[in-house]
């Protein structure tokens, strides 16, 4: 999939793999929204589309039927009312959000906002993934969110101190899987990156950062002794060391 992750890419695996997913006896698929890519050419045709398929969330029998959006964060602005969040493909609706609501988004997603704006070299993603209700005929407001910090190549970093291995991975042509914590509380157990083309047994690949709270720290320098065999380890406060080579 190098150079091939785009919109329309996104769009089109994230709405089949949302077909076979059911919740409360709903299809997943009936209640995604996934934006298309934006093109000026079919922009109404598009935004017809859209409202034809979040239709969905018109009151149905005294209730607020629900949906997900799922795109990429670009900004948020203030209005009299609270904030109009803008996602990418998207520029023709924004999704509204209460002022407390969104105060309360950034402050739990404060270092993924925080890494847009660091120094360190690399392009990065918002992804958002808003649970949003319709108060009023096609208005979107989000109820709760969901933020993703990805590399420019879509894959999912934890922080900005992944950035590098990430980025040597994908340069250097390398086999590999982004491990993921999903709802654990800490990344800290898993390998930052599994390297699958240096032997026969995928090779754990583990960085410390400096900025690491002492209790992930902890929880990594554990991991790290109680590992088989000699994983490969990068402290970010140091220069990288060169990958294992692929056989």
């Amino acid at each position: 999939m190098e150079g091939k992750r785009n919109q329309g890419v996104l769009h089109k695996y994230l709405m089949n793999a949302s077909e076979d997913v059911m919740v409360k006896g709903v299809g997943l698929s009936e209640r995604l929204y996934v934006p298309e890519p934006f093109s000026e050419a079919s922009k109404f045709e598009a935004a017809q589309r859209r409202r034809n398929k979040l239709a969905v969330l018109h009151p149905h029998e005294g209730q607020s039927p629900l949906a997900v959006v799922i795109g990429e964060f670009k900004v948020s602005e203030v209005t009299a009312l609270g904030r109009r969040v803008w996602i990418k493909h998207m520029p023709d609706a924004p999704l509204l959000v209460g002022t407390k609501t969104w105060e309360r988004i950034e402050r739990v997603f404060a270092p993924l906002f925080e890494a847009r704006d660091a120094d360190s070299g690399y392009k990065v993603r918002l992804v958002l993934a808003a649970l949003i209700r319709a108060r009023r005929e096609h208005t979107y407001e989000i109820d709760a969110a969901s933020l993703m910090l990805t590399s420019e190549h879509w894959i999912p970093v934890e922080g900005v101190h992944e950035l590098p291995l990430v980025h040597a991975l994908v340069s250097q042509g390398r086999r590999f899987v982004k491990p993921l914590r999903y709802d654990a509380r800490s990344a800290a157990a898993f390998p930052n990156a599994l390297l699958l083309d240096a032997g026969p047994l995928p090779l754990p690949l583990h960085v410390i950062s400096a900025f690491m709270p002492p209790k992930e720290r902890a929880e990594k320098e554990r991991t790290l002794r109680t590992s088989a065999g000699s994983p490969w380890l990068w402290v970010s406060a140091e220069e990288m060391p060169a990958l294992p080579g692929a056989l």
